[in-house]
Formats: C-alpha cells, structure tokens, sequence
C-alpha cells in the first residue's frame, strides 16, 4: 500500500515541472526587440514634447521643427509620440506574454498594420500640408515597417477559425476607417457648425482692408486658423510661401516688408503675433451685434 502511495506520488511530482514548462514565456524575440526600438523612439519625441524642449538634431525652423510644432503633432491633445508610445507597448506585451499561437499573430497584425498605416498617414501629410519632413518619424514609420513585413512572414500557413480572404478584408476597412477618420479630425472636418461671431468677425476684417499674411507651413499660422474654426477660410489671408518653405515668397508678402508669419496689418499697424478673436475686434473696431453677444 505504501509502496502504491509513493509510486502515485511520484508520477505526480513529475507532472509539476511540465505544467510549469507550459507557461514558460515563449516571446517572438525580434518582434520585442523592435517594438522596443520603437519605444526609445516614441518614448524620446515624448519626453521632449512634455517638457517643451527640441529633439536633437531639431534646429528651429527645420523640417522636424514644423512637424513637430504642428498640429498634427497632436491627437486630442496628446502628442502623436505618446500614442505611438502605446502601440508600440501594446505590440511588445503582445509579442511577449501570449504563447506562440494563431491569437498572438492575428493580434500582431492588427496592432502593425494600423501603427504602419498611421505612420504613412503622418509622413504624407507632412509632406503635402507642411512640405516637410521629420527624421525622428521618419525612423519609427521604418521601425514600423520593417515589423509589419516581420509579423506577416510569420503569417501560419493554416489558421482555424476565420479565413484568411475574410480576415485580410476587415483588417484593410478596419485599418482605413480608423486612417479616415484620424485625418477628418485633424483637418477639421469634424468641427462645430460656424460661429456666427466668428464668421461676422471675419467678414468685417476682410471689409475693412485688414490683412493677414502667413504660410501654409508655419505652426502658428495653424493656431491663428484654429482659432476661427470653419470660419477660417473667411480671413483676409494672404499666403507667402506658395512655392513651399524653400521657394521664393511671393511678391504681395515682399512688397508689404513681411519678415514673420503670422503678421497682421490693421488700421495701418502691425501685429505680428497670433491674435485673439477679441484682439482682433478691437483691433479693427468691430463690435458684435447683440444677437451673437
């Protein structure tokens, strides 16, 4: 008998070590190794936007400055760096914690397509919107993608559950959906109806002769458009650099001596600073009517 309670008991202790074994973590170690590249990257540009400082070889007025002071620099009212932060996290935990298995992948390309996706969004935008380019994003987009090809060579050859068709289907609407609707709401498309304050505000600068001379590039010009929402386009807006940051700047901008954006002209006096809507008014002698007070 108690020969058959140690026989038992052993057959049970040798159980132990292979359940054990089991939860062993078995992480996708090049997966890890980049995402956690990408979270020095994004870490860094972090840090740097909190405590209002530059990133290194960030010069004032150089591409990555425009990018980085820009609007798109931003996603209610976090920085672009810091949710990049958090996908990157949520790739690495992915990557590390999960076992080896259709889940883990799946979730792996999900999270790299939409990082990727994003990131193309944000460099092509710059381009287009800011004519600039900014190298720290411009590591973490090949960061990212130099994961995303990783992730779907490692695609298993057969999966239960979803077909593949289906699944690379939802990822691709899912994935432009999401792209979508992050660039109507930094382009402003998702803004309240107009202010009509702000729209009789604009309508009266513009009749007086006021002027208001900046470049399509520049941050701070984005602040003094944001600041009028859809009436924005209302402005008496004089654009001077319509052939992007290294061209020649046009000639009404030369002629009126403008050497900063943004620089208003009122009245015959200017202010070459961001102006408030109630600045403004003052400024031009405008007076709300009693509907819109």
């Amino acid at each position: 008998m108690s020969a058959k309670r140690k026989s038992n008991k052993t057959r049970i202790a040798s159980k132990k070590p292979a359940v054990a074994r089991s939860k062993k973590l078995q992480p996708d170690v090049p997966v890890a190794v980049l995402a956690g590249l990408g979270l020095l990257v994004t870490g860094y540009l972090a840090w740097t936007s909190g405590i209002g400082g530059s990133p290194a070889f960030c010069a004032e007025g150089s591409g990555c400055d425009v990018v980085q002071s820009s609007r798109y620099s931003t996603l209610f009212g976090l920085p672009v760096a810091l949710w990049g932060f958090g996908l990157y996290a949520l790739i690495a935990w992915t990557a590390t914690t999960l076992p080896p298995r259709v889940t883990r992948w799946r979730r792996l390309a999900w999270l790299s397509t939409l990082g990727l996706a994003i990131s193309l969004y944000l460099t092509v935008t710059g381009w287009i919107a800011l004519d600039a380019w900014c190298a720290w994003c411009m590591t973490s987009q090949v960061i990212m993608l130099v994961l995303f090809g990783l992730v779907m060579l490692k695609r298993p050859e057969s999966a239960p559950g979803m077909p593949p068709l289906v699944f690379a289907r939802n990822l691709v609407i899912v994935t432009g959906v999401s792209v979508a609707a992050l660039g109507a709401w930094q382009n402003g498309l998702l803004q309240p109806p107009e202010n009509p304050r702000l729209k009789a505000l604009a309508e009266h600068l513009e009749a007086t002769g006021a002027r208001y001379y900046g470049a399509f590039w520049c941050p701070s010009c984005q602040d003094q458009r944001r600041l009028f929402g859809r009436s924005a386009d209302r402005l008496p807006y004089v654009e001077c650099s319509p052939n992007g940051r290294q061209g020649v700047v046009a000639f009404a901008c030369v002629s009126a001596d403008i050497s900063g954006y943004p620089t208003w002209i009122i009245n015959g006096r200017r202010y070459q600073q961001v102006l408030s809507p109630d600045e403004l008014a003052r400024y031009s002698g405008f007076e709300y009517a009693k509907d819109d007070a």
